[in-house]
């Protein structure tokens, strides 16, 4: 990916914040989306978004030309269908003619799920039972992406898979994923980025976190929740004990794909901008490190799955071009 900035726009900071707030999602109307809710194993439901067209009405049925090739999209912490990052996703998937699906992780879709967890980067498992739901009712070929928590999760299945994901999907893509959450926590734990992002992380999770202690008095300590002042205290009190892991140390260690990427045996390709706040460059894998199956790309600008393009106030097609078009080279 030969991205580079626009001048209008320098470092990091800025190519994620402003492409999320003010460049333009897609080149046509928003997506619409259609809603189905999948009954999980544990009681528990999620909310899939289905792509039906900018003009479309809604399906009554959920097939969506069952033998297009579908792009399944894992969303970021907090995100959802609506992201930036979807839309435009969804604008590529309408413009190349492929069905399309946001799968929303538990508490995402504006409804707080009822099972006593939430999700977090490393849950595969979870990953896992929705790429199943989407093979049992999609015939055609599924391509899947992951937008930082969710690519993270995403190619912790790969990994775990081995030989057994090119069964599922085709393909998968990272972009601008925390592999390494240990450095992606120290980073996002300091000046500025505490400052702004881990304050704007907390201002969502902490108001749902304590609506689950409501559902489930007693789950962890909601004082000490409400006193959290980063992202580390806030997994090592919820998300680290609600999903078995110890401490936050454990859960960064166990979740992160890094370690993990020569496992891979699905072609796969990580994104990630090096001048991204979340994620340190001298954290980010060499392609000696990840295997044959995995493609390394980080240019040196786009911040946090920002890469705007073109003049004031930009776009954001650029990324979800190159990635879908890495994605769809690999269908058949």
């Amino acid at each position: 990916m030969n991205y580079v900035a626009p001048r209008w726009l320098p470092g990091g900071n800025l190519q994620t914040i402003w492409p999320a707030l003010y460049s333009r999602r897609v080149f046509g109307p928003h997506p619409q989306y259609q809603r189905e809710r999948w009954a999980t194993p544990d009681a528990d439901f999620v909310d899939v978004d289905w792509l039906i067209g900018s003009h479309s009405a809604p399906r009554p049925s959920m097939s969506l030309d069952q033998e297009r090739p579908l792009l399944v999209l894992f969303h970021g912490l907090e995100g959802s269908s609506r992201s930036h990052y979807a839309e435009a996703f969804a604008d590529f998937a309408h413009t190349h003619g492929m069905a399309y699906a946001v799968p929303h992780f538990r508490g995402c879709s504006g409804e707080l799920n009822h099972a006593p967890r939430a999700y977090h980067s490393g849950d595969f498992a979870e990953v896992g039972w929705m790429l199943q739901q989407f093979r049992a009712r999609h015939r055609g070929p599924i391509i899947a992406v992951g937008v930082s928590l969710g690519g993270n999760a995403l190619l912790r299945w790969a990994e775990e898979m081995g030989d057994s994901a090119a069964a599922v999907v085709r393909g998968v893509a990272a972009v601008c994923s925390p592999i390494d959450l240990a450095a992606g926590g120290y980073a996002i734990g300091r000046g500025f980025n505490r400052m702004v992002y881990t304050r704007m992380f907390l201002n969502t999770m902490v108001p749902k976190a304590l609506q689950k202690l409501q559902q489930h008095p007693g789950l962890f300590d909601g004082a000490a929740l409400k006193a959290a002042r980063d992202l580390y205290e806030f997994d090592n009190i919820f998300t680290a004990p609600l999903h078995g892991f110890k401490s936050t140390e454990d859960y960064w260690a166990r979740a992160s794909a890094k370690p993990h990427l020569a496992a891979i045996r699905v072609p796969a390709l990580v994104v990630n901008a090096r001048n991204d706040p979340f994620v340190p460059a001298w954290c980010l894998p060499s392609q000696a490190e990840v295997g044959a199956h995995v493609t390394l790309w980080q240019p040196a600008h786009g911040g946090h799955v920002g890469f705007p393009q073109g003049p004031v106030p930009g776009h954001v097609r650029t990324m979800p071009d190159a990635v879908g078009g890495w994605l769809r080279r690999h269908l058949p």
